[in-house]
C-alpha cells in the first residue's frame, strides 16, 4: 500500500480577457471578461458582465478581473489580458507591495483608490498562477474588442432600464 502522497493535479490553463467601460468618469460603467479553457475543437468559453450606476473606468476595469479570477472554481494558471495599463503595471511592477508597506497609502501619502477591488484581486493573485498581459486597446485583438462590446452593452443595458 503506497502511503505517499500523489503527486497534485497540474493546475488548468485558462486565458482571460477583461475590460470596463464608463460613460463620463464618474459615471454609468460596465465590465466584461471573457474566460477560455481547453483546446479547439474542445474549448470551452464562458462570458461574464456586469455594470454599476456610477463607477469609475478604473474600478470597471478592475471589477472585469476580480470577477473573472474569482469565477474560477479551482487555483489555475491563468493568462489574463487587459488594456488597462493601470491594472496590468500594478500588478507588475508590485505596486500594492509599498501601498500594504505604507498602510495603503500612494507615494504621495494620499490614500489608494479602489482598495477594496485591489484587495479582492490580491487575494485572487494569491490564489492562481497569474500571469498579467497588457494588450492595445482598440486594435483589433478579437477578444479584446469582445470584451469591449460586454462592457459597453452591459453598461448601455442598465442605462436603457433606469
Amino acid at each position: 500500500m503506497n502511503l505517499e502522497p500523489s503527486d497534485p493535479e497540474p493546475l488548468k490553463d485558462v486565458t482571460i480577457y477583461t475590460d470596463g467601460a464608463c460613460s463620463g468618469n464618474p459615471g454609468p460603467g460596465g465590465w466584461g471578461a471573457t474566460l477560455v479553457y481547453g483546446t479547439p475543437p474542445d474549448t470551452i468559453t464562458r462570458d461574464l458582465k456586469g455594470a454599476e450606476p456610477e463607477t469609475t473606468n478604473n474600478r470597471m476595469e478592475l471589477t472585469a478581473a476580480a470577477e473573472a479570477l474569482e469565477a474560477l472554481q479551482e487555483p489555475c494558471r491563468v493568462r489574463l489580458h487587459s488594456d488597462s495599463a493601470y491594472l496590468i503595471n500594478a500588478f507588475k511592477d508590485r505596486w500594492m507591495d509599498g501601498w500594504v508597506r505604507r498602510g495603503w497609502k500612494k507615494a504621495d501619502k494620499k490614500p489608494v483608490l479602489n482598495r477594496d477591488l485591489w484587495e479582492r484581486l490580491m487575494a485572487q493573485d494569491e490564489r492562481h498562477d497569474v500571469a498579467w498581459v497588457k494588450v492595445k486597446g482598440h486594435a483589433g485583438v478579437p477578444l479584446n474588442e469582445h470584451v469591449d462590446g460586454l462592457a459597453v452593452g452591459a453598461m448601455r443595458t442598465m442605462m436603457a432600464e433606469r
